[in-house]
């Protein structure tokens, strides 16, 4: 009777076979995590990507919305990552809210019945405490205030000096003394009582609509140029309320401004001392008009030597001022909200 034939079972033959596909599965192994090693690599080198910060304005401040198809901070401002928006429809994914103090007086029902968990809400102003209304009703609503004034959680001056490169000075040609861009008069202003006491001894060419002289759009510049000196009255007086009347109407221009605002050492704060000449450096009036006639054009040329260090930038441009959130979000209080906005603003 014949037998079926069997491989020899050797004692020492089943350990090398075991210990050959143990190396084997090693092997295996370490091939495949040469793989998920190198992916690895890929994912902790690779860039996070981060979400837009996205800022909703609710109303925009100006008549004329930008077109939000483009990244407008990026191209026209070099900010990254934060994305601008007047799309209502986006209230629950929007990061920051932005409304507008003028539209604020109009209604409260304006502003969005809720407001989602982990928002802020900013609140925005140009103007000053004089020329502004209906504040007490915003107890507890705003998280950030952005306005003129330096502690302002996001601070938005009218203007500022930027450093150059130039040393050069440029002080256009001279046809007249002291002008005047004026559009709002009313006796019961500052302004309006300094001016009619000044004018009783010296002459000021007044434009603007108050003087039924309204300049057109590109005249301002060229006309306050050709005086020396400009009045850069303020319409109320507050702290670091220092509008364009510095800024764009006097030193842009070209001409030494004559500032009635707040105190000297407040305008310090954004210009040099010797680049203006301030309404309570002298007893009077008549002193004041007595230095500005009799001045020299050495004296005069005194005033310009800040060109030769700076050149003005006037911010005019919402856009600018909306894409500045983004680069000062990450340092901005959190949980925090303004119990009592018109005490704070009118501090």
């Amino acid at each position: 009777m014949s037998r079926a034939w069997t491989l020899p079972q050797s004692p020492r033959s089943l350990p090398s076979v075991k210990a050959l596909i143990t190396v084997g599965l090693f092997v295996i192994m370490l091939w495949n995590l040469r793989y998920v090693i190198n992916l690895s690599d890929i994912f902790n080198k690779a860039p996070k990507h981060t979400k837009p910060l996205m800022i909703l304005v609710w109303e925009w401040p100006s008549k004329q919305a930008p077109n939000f198809s483009t990244d407008i901070c990026r191209d026209l401002y070099n900010i990254t990552g934060c994305w601008l928006t007047t799309d209502r429809g986006l209230l629950s994914q929007a990061d920051v809210v932005v409304f507008h103090h003028n539209m604020l007086q109009q209604s409260r029902d304006k502003l969005p019945k809720e407001k989602p968990p982990g928002q802020n809400w900013l609140w925005v102003s140009l103007e000053s405490p004089t020329n502004t209304k209906a504040l007490t009703g915003w107890n507890q609503t705003f998280n950030w205030v952005m306005t003129y004034r330096q502690d302002s959680d996001i601070f938005i001056p009218y203007g500022k000096l930027v450093p150059n490169q130039s040393a050069s000075v440029n002080i256009p040609r001279k046809t007249g003394l002291v002008s005047w861009v004026i559009s709002n008069y009313h006796r019961t202003q500052k302004r309006a009582e300094v001016y009619k006491n000044l004018s009783r001894y010296l002459h000021v060419d007044i434009y603007g609509k108050a003087n039924k002289k309204p300049l057109c759009k590109d005249c301002l510049l060229p006309t306050t140029s050709k005086s020396k000196f400009y009045l850069a009255f303020e319409n109320s007086i507050h702290r670091d309320y220092i509008t364009e009347k510095l800024w764009r109407n006097s030193l842009m221009a070209g001409t030494v401004p004559v500032v009635l605002g707040p105190p000297r050492a407040n305008y310090e704060q954004f210009v040099p001392a010797d680049s203006f000449i301030h309404v309570n450096d002298f007893e009077s009036l008549a002193e004041l008009a007595s230095f500005l006639k009799t001045m020299n054009s050495s004296r005069y040329q005194q005033f310009f030597g800040w060109q030769k260090r700076y050149s003005v930038k006037v911010y005019t441009d919402w856009r600018e001022r909306m894409c500045m959130i983004c680069p000062k979000y990450p340092s901005l209080p959190q949980s925090h909200v303004y119990t009592n906005l018109e005490s704070w603003f009118n501090a």
